[in-house]
């Protein structure tokens, strides 16, 4: 079995007496430490997909499986659980908590999961080392990024989901985080999913994952990944 799993996954949201099929026969797999893009148009489904995923949202038809539970299966409180110990999450705003210091903001990990990482360790391996006593305010958005992206790692997730993660940033502070991502996925073998609709970025990864109209129209595998920094868009 692969390391994720969507099986003829389907999602329909109920808008009044119309439905709106978010997503329809959707079916791939992802193995373990591979770096993923998923790309497509805005409205083509990514984001549910990445819902369903992450256990923020439930699908309606199919089943869904990471590592081997069928994440599909669970219930209120299990997906909580789910939710905390074994997925990270980052997104295009980074959600720090404004009165915290960056390392406060990554010990809120800490303390919510099971076998978390060192907070200032990671921190440092984000390149943050001078900036742990700062507060979101002093900090560039990057550098909120890379606290962002810490305070999911610091929970020594199985899968880091990423939606539009540098969406909110300048063309070299995005190259930056992306390079940070796919050198997580190197060295870490951390299973890292990057959604976004810009197509330049699929060079950059092992799988890639095209969504059209509520499903996956292609999945190809590239056989030499780029580095992030000799993709120019």
């Amino acid at each position: 079995m692969a390391f994720v799993e969507f099986r003829d996954v389907g999602k329909t949201y109920h808008m009044g007496e119309v439905e709106i099929k978010a997503l329809h026969d959707t079916s791939f797999e992802i193995e373990k430490g591979e770096l993923v893009v998923i790309v497509g148009p805005s409205g083509a489904g990514k984001t549910t997909l990445l819902n369903i995923l992450g256990g923020m949202d439930t699908l309606t038809t199919g089943k869904v499986y990471l590592d081997g539970k069928e994440i599909s299966a669970l219930d209120r409180k299990q997906l909580t659980n789910y939710r905390r110990h074994d997925v990270g999450f980052v997104f295009q705003f980074y959600n720090l908590v404004g009165n915290l210091t960056a390392l406060e903001n990554v010990e809120l990990a800490n303390q919510i999961c099971k076998n978390p990482l060192d907070a200032a360790q990671v921190l440092k391996d984000v390149g943050l080392e001078e900036r742990m006593k700062n507060f979101p305010s002093q900090l560039s958005g990057g550098e909120q990024q890379r606290v962002a992206i810490a305070r999911a790692l610091a929970k020594n997730p199985k899968l880091l989901l990423c939606d539009e993660p540098t969406g909110a940033l300048d063309y070299q502070t995005g190259k930056a985080i992306l390079k940070l991502l796919q050198d997580t996925a190197r060295k870490t073998g951390m299973t890292v999913i990057i959604i976004t609709h810009n197509g330049a970025l699929t060079d950059m990864a092992d799988r890639v994952i095209q969504v059209r109209s509520g499903t996956i129209s292609s999945v190809k595998l590239n056989e030499h990944p780029m580095d992030i920094a000799e993709i120019e868009w």
